[in-house]
Formats: structure tokens, sequence, C-alpha cells
């Protein structure tokens, strides 16, 4: 199969926060990669973030290489396409693969004695990710996919839906008959709601202020869904909880307000994990009553290649449709539009999806 010489690309130059889709050389995969014509790419809100500037490159590699501009989208499906030299599996073109959102940088301590990488690459953040016709991935980075199972849906299993599994499977260890709270119903959220039902919790709170999604949650399996602005909330979640509160929370909107809210509410014991991103700081109202009553506050990032190989095989044995999950296509020239719509929540999304 041959390769055109120049790409369609949505890039993010980091000096001016300024994105666009722009034409670009196609990369050469070097020693121990392989080239993947991309077929589908989310759209999350942490790209939204990356340009407005309030999320910034933590090991920005290829962004320093390339004159300060990376491309974007850590969420990515699509077909081996070219292969370079040195590789150690059985790789061939036109074998269907989704990519892990991120990679083990080779070159830490953690590396070096093989185990936890002390400074993990995000793709489209440290380096070229997947809103492009083509994608750069290490093999270790590669996860096969089945025939049955549609580029966009497989495309947003890392990150829109691993990262709420492994918040609710191994951060929060979430066991059958726990209450949990899910505060945020949105990208991350709607799939926390059917993870979270998937392994046993009962019940279920959605906590949003949209009324359009927790009409949703209450669709995607919620036993309750909340506005976190009414005066009665913290007496309907209590009265949801049969008095003991929730067990085990979740952040999923990313925002200072619903930290302090589902930390007010916790049963005690209760864990708070914060799988949304925000710079802003976290504020306990009264450390003596949080450390009387044992609660725990836990930072969780991401996910690991384990997840997404596991939603891969959940998904592809009918645990869980992500059909639903998929709000609209949008054409990858057209990637600041999607921004945008995603930015303002016009259409209440939960994953827009790119099609180069």
């Amino acid at each position: 199969m041959s390769v055109p010489t120049t790409m369609l690309a949505g890039r993010l130059h980091l000096d001016s926060n300024t994105f666009a889709v722009e034409e670009v050389p196609v990369p050469v995969p070097g020693p121990g990669e392989v080239l993947v014509e991309v077929r589908a790419a989310g759209v999350c809100l942490s790209d939204v973030h990356l340009i407005d500037g309030s999320l910034s490159p933590s090991f920005p590699v290829d962004a320093v290489a390339n004159s300060r501009a990376v491309t974007l989208g850590h969420e990515v499906a699509g077909v081996v396409h070219t292969l370079g030299p040195d590789l150690n599996g059985h790789w061939t073109p036109g074998r269907r693969v989704v990519l892990q959102a991120g990679q083990a940088c080779g070159g830490c301590v953690g590396c070096l004695r093989r185990a936890s990488c002390l400074r993990p690459l995000t793709r489209g953040v440290d380096y070229d990710g997947g809103w492009a016709q083509y994608a750069l991935a290490r093999e270790d980075t590669l996860a096969p996919i089945p025939d049955d199972l549609p580029f966009d849906q497989a495309s947003i299993i890392p990150d829109a839906v691993s990262t709420p599994y492994a918040a609710i499977v191994e951060t929060g260890a979430v066991r059958p008959a726990q209450s949990v709270g899910i505060w945020g119903a949105g990208g991350l959220g709607a799939h926390g709601i059917r993870l979270a039902r998937m392994v046993g919790a009962a019940p279920i709170i959605a906590v949003d202020p949209i009324l359009a999604a927790r009409e949703r949650a209450l669709v995607f399996g919620a036993d309750f869904a909340l506005d976190p602005t009414a005066d009665d909330f913290a007496a309907a979640l209590a009265e949801a909880t049969g008095g003991r509160g929730i067990e085990v929370a979740f952040d999923f909107a990313g925002v200072g307000a619903a930290r302090a809210q589902a930390t007010a509410v916790l049963a005690p014991g209760g864990v708070l994990v914060l799988a949304g991103l925000t710079p802003e700081p976290i504020v306990v109202r009264d450390s003596t009553e949080f450390s009387y009553l044992g609660h725990q506050i836990r930072g969780h990032y991401g996910s690991g290649p384990e997840h997404v190989e596991q939603l891969i095989s959940l998904t592809s044995a009918g645990r869980i449709d992500l059909a639903p999950s998929i709000t609209a296509h949008v054409p990858l020239a057209e990637a600041a539009d999607a921004v945008a719509r995603l930015e303002k929540k016009i259409g209440d999304p939960i994953r827009f999806v790119l099609t180069p």
C-alpha cells in the first residue's frame, strides 16, 4: 500500500495556544514502530483544556522537536499500514488496532529497572497523536481489535471508557452493593455509571446540574440522578442511600465545587476518587471530621494497557455496548468545530469522533 507524502493533522501550537488542521509530512516509522492509518479518533475534554491552556504537556517530546507544535488525539483506532524495522511482534498491514493512550518513556529509573515508569508520556499531549490521517505507534502500544468491533467504538476505549473503568475497579476498588456517587455525567461519567453498574454497585447516584445529562444518566443505569444545585440535595442523597451516604464517590467533572460536595456526603470510611482533571486546589471543609470518619481522597489518572485490553474483551463479549456513546462523527477537517461543540456542550455530547 502506497503512502502519500503529506496528510491532514490537527495541530496545537503550544506557544500561542492556537489550533488548526494543517498539511504536514506523513511520518516514517522507525525501529519498533508502525504507521497506522487512522479510521477514528475521539475528541476529549482534555483536548479542549490543552487548547485553552489550562492543561499543558508534562514531557513535550514531539512538541520540542517540532517547533512547539503537537498533533492532538489520544483516543485512536485504525489499521496497521507500514511496518518499521526491528519489530518483535507479528504485525501485518491491514491489522485492526486501537492505540494505547500513552507509553512508558523508556529512559527513567523505573523503566531501566523494568518497574513503573516515572514519567509516562501521553499520546496527543507529549507526542503526536491521532487527529491525523496517519499516526506513528510504538508496537508495545498497539492492541488488536476484532472485526466485529467498529472503529469508532474502539477508538474511545482508551480514556473515555478505560479511565472510568480503572478508576472504578482499581483506584476506587468498588465492591458489589456499595453506594457510588458519580459527579459529572459527561464523557467519563456516563461510562462510569455503566461500569459501576457492571461491577454491582448499588445504589448508583449521578450528580449533574444539566437536566439532559441527568436524564441520560438514568438511561445509562443510574438509580438516582440529582441536581447538585437543588436546595434539598443533601436530603435527597441521604434518602437515596438509606442514610448511609456515599461509600465511593467519583469526581469525573474536574470541578472544585463537586469535590467539596462529594466529600461532605461521604459515608464513614468513604473514598473520593479524583478522576477529572483541574488545577483547582482540594479543600477539606473540616479536617478533624475528615480524619475521625476515616475518609480518603485518592488521585487517579488514565488507565493501564491491561484495562484497554480487558475492555476490548468485555465489549466484544457484549458486556458493554458503546454505540450509544458516539454522539456524532465529524470530518477531521472540521476538528475545530467538534472542539467548540464539546466545550459549549452543544447537543449534550458524550463523544464526538473524528473521521479522516
